[in-house]
């Protein structure tokens, strides 16, 4: 009997509040593992970092073996985490918000979570503290993204996910008297407020690796210099801090320190072996409700899709999630013993023009980039890359909202998006002629590894070239590295990996003065006050009516264009149970304690 793929199914599901916290029960099965093919090497342990957030690895690992008050499911809604503590609103003006720890919350050391580890969490990645109008970029290293000096001794720069959030939180917060509290006063109120404080790396451990501490210092001694160092301690202190946190936690091989392995999640690192694979092991000083079964994950890098496929048939891995094509499809459907899903996520493929410091100054004018816009492929891309293997895809229409969520139908009817549905070659041709630029020269940044990318690149060139530009290649292997970076391209051509749908990510990518993600150098006043409205309101509906209006600004300033949401293809072996995707940028990941043998090999460990 030929073997048909399944459609991935997500009920809409209500979150349910006021949940007591339980003491949960150990359910690791010992002596269980489960393999997983993941597509990018695992570089960092921090995957807070510019280096660390490069490669999407970083972040699943980060997941694996993180905690903290709540996380999103795959139904798009927040998930409050009780057994790791409580969000609780205690002023409304200004918005101030007690972050409480779980007694039980614990390190994988044994070392009790507390307010300090949200201390560091919160000076890393709201910027708060940084030297003013330090500039980094001569630090880094371009062919590897990693900064190849130390930076000045009297220099504060935390290389942290500024615009997040946290930039939000200027004043310095304030921990309770046991240590367990952290009251956080936001400038201006912030929707996002739930989740965006989280422990990352532990206080005592970087404490012990930056400062000047005797060797057999306790760890309640290294969190309180940590906090020293943040709340009044002198710049070289607190200097060495931020770059003990930017830069130890890189590395491809495991650390002859085990320090920095620790970690507060269900899961911690216990190899890492090189560009190959890293295992993860349950963390038996986890106490919190996302009680893991399998007691190993091994995630095993195979970037080539076939390949991927080929690790499946031969059972050396057994969760795989390849970039999906005609090929893979076909030799998915012919392995035994695995269960194949196709659906589509919340990562999209898009083109994106730079507005300033290109390397041609190509897209300076507007009528340009409309030009451009006019004669990119849109829909063949989808015909010939997608429809294959997902028969009912569609363009994606918009910079903001996704298919499905609140309000995406009523954006795309009337933001302008369907002028750009078809080519139109005459139209470019006569918007090049009226600002006298016959044959602009195009230079598009892309991951030449990437099969699907490379096809787009030529599909776009080859059509861009009938209305006269020259369509030339920045592709590099380490891409990420240039994205924003002056002179280095024209337009660039890569995913989103979303993380959740919100007003926070809008705002990092569309926001002029965003350092996190506005590559492009986009800078609107308008789009500016509608991203501070749509962060300062809870109301979904009138969320989406605000980044609807934020939608029809990018698409009349030609920011550039979406092109469609990820196709995907999941095929898990038999063996395990429990899997499932998560439309969201963690994929399978995003409930990895509800995987199981599908066997129990052994009774539960005590």
């Amino acid at each position: 009997m030929k073997k048909r793929i399944a459609v991935a199914a997500i009920a809409a599901g209500a979150l349910v509040s006021g949940l007591v916290a339980c003491v949960p029960t150990t359910t690791v099965v010992a002596g269980s593992q489960v393999a997983v093919a993941v597509s990018a090497p695992y570089t960092s342990a921090n995957a807070s970092t510019s280096f660390g957030r490069s490669s999407v690895t970083n972040a699943d690992v980060a997941y694996l073996t993180g905690t903290g008050f709540g996380y999103t499911d795959s139904t798009y809604s927040v998930v409050d985490d009780p057994s790791f503590g409580s969000a609780q609103v205690i002023a409304k003006d200004p918005l101030t918000v007690r972050y409480t720890i779980a007694d039980a919350a614990t390190w994988s050391d044994g070392t009790p979570v507390d307010a300090s580890d949200l201390l560091l969490a919160w000076a890393a990645n709201s910027g708060s503290l940084n030297t003013p109008k330090f500039d980094d970029a001569p630090y880094v290293d371009a062919s590897t993204g990693q900064y190849t000096k130390d930076f000045p001794a009297d220099v504060v720069f935390f290389d942290g996910t500024v615009g997040s959030g946290l930039e939000l939180v200027t004043k310095m917060p304030k921990l309770s008297k046991d240590g367990r509290s952290l009251d956080v006063h936001f400038d201006k109120y912030f929707s996002g407020w739930r989740t965006v404080l989280a422990p990352g790396m532990p206080a005592h451990i970087v404490a012990k690796g930056a400062l000047d501490l005797p060797a057999k210092a306790s760890a309640a001694k290294a969190k309180a210099a940590l906090v020293s160092a943040i709340e009044d301690g002198p710049e070289a202190d607190l200097g060495a801090v931020a770059r003990f946190w930017n830069t130890a936690y890189n590395f491809t091989s495991t650390p002859t320190d085990p320090g920095l392995l620790v970690a507060a999640g269900p899961y911690t690192v216990t190899k890492v072996a090189g560009n190959k694979t890293v295992t993860l092991t349950a963390n038996p000083e986890y106490h919190g409700d996302r009680q893991p079964n399998f007691e190993t994950i091994v995630l095993r890098v195979s970037p080539d899709p076939l390949e991927t496929v080929r690790l499946l048939a031969d059972r050396k891995v057994d969760i795989v999630s390849p970039q999906p094509s005609s090929d893979v499809v076909s030799a998915l459907l012919n392995v035994d013993g695995v269960t194949v899903t196709a659906g589509s996520d919340g990562t999209f493929e898009h083109l994106d023009l730079q507005f300033a410091g290109s390397r041609s100054g190509t897209f300076a004018k507007e009528q340009v980039r409309k030009a451009f816009l006019d004669v990119v492929p849109r829909q063949q891309i989808l015909s010939e890359l997608v429809t294959p293997v997902q028969e009912d895809a569609t363009l994606l229409n918009s910079f903001v909202l996704r298919p499905g969520a609140i309000g995406y139908a009523e954006a795309i009817a009337d933001n302008g998006s369907h002028a750009y549905d078809r080519t139109d070659v005459d139209a470019a041709k006569a918007l090049l002629a009226s600002v006298k630029t016959p044959s602009p020269a195009v230079c598009i940044l892309y991951d030449p590894s990437n099969p699907r990318r490379v096809t787009e690149f030529k599909l776009i060139q080859k059509s861009a070239a009938r209305a006269g530009f020259r369509v030339t290649d920045c592709s590099k292997g380490n891409w990420q590295s240039f994205l924003g970076v002056p002179g280095a391209y024209d337009a660039a051509l890569y995913a989103w990996d979303t993380t959740r749908l919100s007003s926070t990510q809008a705002s990092a990518v569309f926001r002029s003065d965003s350092d996190l993600a506005n590559f492009s150098h986009y800078a609107s006043p308008v789009v500016d006050a509608l991203l501070k409205k749509v962060s300062a309101t809870d109301d979904p509906t009138e969320q989406a009516a605000l980044l609807a209006e934020v939608d029809k600004h990018l698409w009349s300033d030609a920011y550039g264009v979406p092109l469609f949401a990820f196709p995907t293809i999941t095929a898990v072996s038999s063996t395990v149970t429990g899997v499932t995707r998560s439309p969201l940028a963690r994929g399978v990941f995003w409930d990895a304690w509800d995987w199981a043998p599908a066997v129990p090999t052994d009774k539960p460990t005590n």
